[in-house]
């Protein structure tokens, strides 16, 4: 871990740290127990922790304080926990927020407008009952 603060001007030397080890992405990193899986992963030198689901931008830590889910990573298969809030904890395996595919195969431009062209466009292809 190089980014980690180990003397710090007010609060001193940090000592007796419990080393933790957890996956990101499928690589082994090490934390100190009563870091967040933010904190863990920035003194491992890794600040983005997903991408936009539409556009593939990279995102990273924005708030740190949970009110904005921009650190919203998959840990041990749950989605959506946000990575400034959660606690690591030995053996987690944390992955990191990916693209989603598109909810259309068409362009931006021919997606519909509304819910009555959506069913037009899909008048072909319905399965089961109908939306109400």
């Amino acid at each position: 871990m190089t980014n980690r603060i180990i003397d710090h001007p007010v609060l001193g030397k940090l000592t007796n740290q419990t080393p933790v080890t957890f996956t990101f992405d499928g690589k082994l990193y090490e934390g100190f127990e009563g870091d967040t899986i933010a904190s863990a992963l920035l003194a491992n030198g890794i600040r983005q922790l997903r991408v936009h689901e539409g556009t593939g931008a990279p995102r990273a830590i924005y708030c740190n304080i949970g009110h904005c889910f921009e650190c919203r990573v998959t840990v041990n298969d749950a989605k959506i926990v946000r990575a400034c809030m959660t606690p690591i904890q030995n053996d987690m395996v944390i992955e990191s927020g990916k693209m989603q595919p598109a909810p259309f195969k068409a362009s931006p431009e021919e997606w519909p407008r509304t819910y009555a062209e959506f069913e037009k466009m899909n008048d072909n292809h319905k399965e089961g009952v109908p939306h109400a």
